[in-house]
């Protein structure tokens, strides 16, 4: 009833093409965004910011990157935690080798380094697809993982391969407390995330959808796949390799090469499949589906008298991510983002039936 476009006329291309032409939903992403950054902050404990909110807006950010190659350009992918890892690393000896650096431009930098490698690893995208592109991709999973593990001059000669960040300096502002690393976080976030909805919606954007489509067709209207598949798997790298960054930055503050491992690259996909695939709103659903879960099941089960054990809350995790995402395969591939999407369908219609 009160999601309606009754008299809501577009009278140029620029309000036709807008990202949310629909008044309610101005009206919604106006509140949230205030909410976000003007409430939350003074209402949220530190631990709720370290434990959920830090972590969900760095692995939306990832999931965003590995959307935009596998749900619209349909490149799969089970090893972009290299490309975080690539990211994290990179920003760690320009932050220790060049300390003049601003941290906005060291992010740059970590995100163009992770692009280069993740076109070059993009390399076998124009020669295979499928199960045999995700196990090139893989393989950049265990190069890295190894790469990073055994030469020492990435973790400046550590002797134990770990290592330790320094504070983030941004103009004077040192982003230390949990308060500022979360603004700090979310307004990245918010301006990665309107980079990738234009890019999307743009002509890199629809050649990526055509790849993902039909190949042959989109060559046959004059589509270059090298192009295409290149800008998608850089385009993705960056976002992951930013996100690596910030991982290690703002969330770890130490870390080690295991922390950018397999599982890493799998919950990524699992927040795409999850969360939806070609849908940038699915990349928030899903990291938070990914963050809140392992929480919801340390906690709810003993509010409910029912306390089980660590390791029986990280089996139940696997079994129900698993669950899940059969689930959502067979039900509803495009995942929480459709849902989303035919809930706002049936608001609109409310309360006619069709």
């Amino acid at each position: 009833m009160f999601y309606r476009e009754n008299g809501q006329f577009k009278s140029n291309y620029a309000s036709d093409q807008q990202m949310l032409p629909i008044l309610q939903d101005r009206a919604f992403m106006l509140g949230l965004l205030t909410f976000a950054f003007a409430v939350v902050p003074f209402v949220v404990s530190d631990y709720v910011f370290l434990s959920l909110l830090i972590p969900f807006l760095i692995l939306t950010l990832a999931a965003i990157g590995l959307n935009l190659l596998v749900g619209y350009c349909g490149q799969i992918s089970i090893g972009h935690a290299a490309f975080m890892a690539v990211g994290a690393y990179s920003a760690y000896n320009l932050v220790l080798r060049i300390p003049q650096l601003n941290f906005l431009v060291v992010l740059v930098l970590a995100g163009l380094i992770a692009a280069a490698v993740g076109m070059l690893f993009g390399i076998p995208s124009l020669r295979i697809k499928g199960l045999y592109l995700a196990v090139a991709t893989l393989a950049a999973q265990f190069f890295m993982d190894w790469l990073f593990a055994r030469v020492k001059w990435f973790t400046n000669y550590a002797h134990s391969g770990s290592v330790q960040t320094a504070p983030i300096d941004l103009f004077g502002w040192i982003v230390d407390t949990p308060v500022e690393k979360y603004l700090f976080l979310l307004g990245l976030l918010i301006v990665f995330t309107l980079i990738a909805k234009n890019l999307v919606r743009s002509h890199i954007g629809r050649e990526w959808m055509a790849m993902r489509d039909m190949d042959v067709a989109a060559e046959v209207i004059g589509i270059r796949p090298v192009y295409a598949k290149l800008t998608a798997f850089a385009v993705s790298s960056f976002y992951c390799g930013v996100a690596g960054a910030l991982w290690g930055f703002v969330h770890l503050g130490a870390w080690e090469p295991l922390a950018f491992g397999l599982t890493v690259s799998l919950n990524l996909l699992f927040m795409i499949i999850i969360g939806g695939m070609g849908s940038l709103l699915g990349s928030y659903f899903g990291a938070a589906f990914i963050v809140v879960l392992p929480i919801l099941l340390n906690q709810v089960p003993g509010l409910l008298g029912v306390p089980i054990s660590t390791a029986m809350a990280s089996h139940l995790e696997f079994m129900i991510f698993g669950a899940l995402i059969v689930f959502f395969l067979i039900v509803e591939p495009h995942g929480l983002a459709r849902l989303w999407a035919i809930g706002k369908e049936k608001l609109r219609l409310w309360p006619f039936p069709h």
